[in-house]
């Protein structure tokens, strides 16, 4: 099997070269995984990974937050990480020798998704519909087609003033394919901590990639009857990957009677609601400032995000220490 591959480097030492695999893969082995998703936007995904990832950290549980929304990272902004490594991230698409092939069109006729048309004078590709499986390849019977790589974005990794690990995903502008980046930042997770992975919006292969095998999908929603609808939708991708799913309800009080609606759907499932967070416009106003809610609002409005770092640390096992109960 023909893999994509991950150069790894950065600009002040080259590292070991690495191979990224092409189907999605599993998190690191032995790593604790919690994938923060949503069926939609806008419902506060990345609040509430940002401030869960602050509060384990600040309650003395090793933690690294991951944003794997690369199509459009924003995590940083909030907790400003020095970054320290840049990795490049590339797949291997068909480089086909014009004088060997004889255009039989058995190459196109092998590709599941339109990336090579074999015409009378020529074989053209379309790079940008290739998924890097290599069978154009392995079909050709005059082995003409070889490989070449195809840069599709990077892999960063840092840590914040404070000493949390961090390290963020980014695809480049006009890429289509998502999921490789996340497969390579999923070789970088560190097992001996709790990895808050921050997704992107709404159920296509990026989240899909981001909840397989992950230890708990923390889904966010809001009450509205659209984050009630997309909430299913991300269940399932949970449950289609035997994946423990747990809800956070996002300005909970904003609509009282879809907020009821949405707990009743958990509970006729069997879903816990681990935490619901009140508006605030406290909140907003740190935001607002590129500043994460923990840390910077009054002991009240902190209390719902502590609530769910202790509930999630209950769920995985690992121990808070006691100043942080305090």
């Amino acid at each position: 099997t023909r893999l994509p591959r991950c150069r790894h480097g950065s600009r002040r030492r080259l590292g070991r070269r690495a191979r990224a695999p092409w189907r999605p893969r599993l998190w690191r082995w032995q790593a604790l995984v919690i994938a923060v998703a949503s069926g939609k936007g806008g419902t506060g995904k990345t609040l509430v990974a940002v401030n869960l990832a602050l509060s384990l950290h600040r309650a003395g549980i090793k933690t690294r937050l991951v944003d794997a929304d690369v199509e459009e990272p924003n995590g940083h902004l909030f907790v400003n990480p020095l970054i320290s490594r840049r990795d490049e991230v590339a797949i291997s698409v068909p480089r086909i020798d014009e004088d060997m092939c004889d255009r039989c069109g058995e190459c196109s006729s092998f590709c599941a998704y339109g990336a090579l048309a074999a015409t009378p004078q020529r074989v053209l590709l379309f790079e940008d519909l290739c998924h890097g499986c290599g069978g154009c390849a392995l079909v050709c019977p005059h082995k003409a087609i070889g490989e070449k790589e195809r840069l599709i974005g990077f892999v960063e990794r840092g840590v914040t003033a404070e000493g949390m690990a961090f390290m963020q995903g980014t695809l480049e502008i006009g890429e289509p394919k998502a999921s490789p980046i996340i497969s390579a930042l999923k070789d970088h997770l560190d097992p001996q901590a709790v990895n808050i992975v921050d997704s992107g919006p709404g159920t296509g292969c990026a989240v899909m990639t981001t909840v397989q095998g992950s230890d708990v999908c923390l889904m966010v929603t809001e009450p509205s009857l659209s984050g009630l609808h997309d909430l299913e939708r991300i269940l399932k991708v949970a449950e289609h990957f035997g994946t423990a799913a747990l809800v956070c309800i996002n300005k909970s009080d904003i609509a009282p009677e879809l907020a009821m609606k949405i707990r009743d759907r958990c509970r006729d499932l069997n879903i816990e609601v681990a935490a619901e967070i009140p508006f605030s416009e406290e909140i907003v106003k740190a935001l607002r400032h590129g500043r994460p809610p923990i840390g910077n609002l009054p002991r009240e409005a902190e209390k719902p995000f502590e609530t769910l770092a202790e509930t999630l640390a209950n769920r995985l096992r690992v121990g808070m220490t006691e100043t942080s109960r305090q």
